[in-house]
């Protein structure tokens, strides 16, 4: 497989969708407790899904913006992307570039100067290879040792 669309999630079957892939990535393989994995920010987040030929979810990620994102960032005119998982199968298809792309291009869409992420240590080099910056200590989120990362938007 190697056809897939990247869409901004419109429905509640989107959400279960993205909640399904951020399920089987995060708290299966990654042992993240499902209780800390679903959070109020879900309810005002930009949700992206991307989806396969037949309409199966491979990955999903979000967008805090506006008073979600100052919690998390300080800064109005920062997003905060976060929850980026794509299915194992779907892993080399060029779906998580596709994913933060497509996020970055809602918040230049909101009128946000920036991004940040909290990037899982093992996939640093993924987010610089995508234009991000690591700044601070690294530090523990879900157990799982994460730092800090940021992109100006063009």
């Amino acid at each position: 497989m190697t056809a897939f669309t990247v869409r901004g999630a419109a429905s509640e079957a989107d959400l279960r969708a993205c909640f399904a892939v951020r399920t089987e990535v995060f708290v299966v393989e990654q042992s993240v407790p499902e209780s800390i994995e679903y959070d109020a920010y879900d309810a005002d987040a930009l949700h992206v899904l991307a989806e396969g030929p037949g309409g199966e979810p491979l990955g999903t990620g979000r967008l805090l913006h506006g008073p979600a994102a100052l919690a998390k960032t300080g800064d109005l005119t920062v997003g905060s992307l976060g929850r980026l998982a794509v299915t194992r199968s779907a892993r080399g298809l060029g779906v998580g570039v596709a994913l933060v792309r497509a996020i970055e291009a809602e918040a230049a869409r909101l009128g946000l100067a920036a991004v940040e992420l909290g990037a899982q240590t093992h996939a640093l080099g993924f987010y610089e290879r995508l234009g991000y910056t690591a700044y601070g200590p690294e530090f523990e989120d879900a157990g799982i040792p994460h730092r800090s990362m940021r992109r100006t938007l063009p």
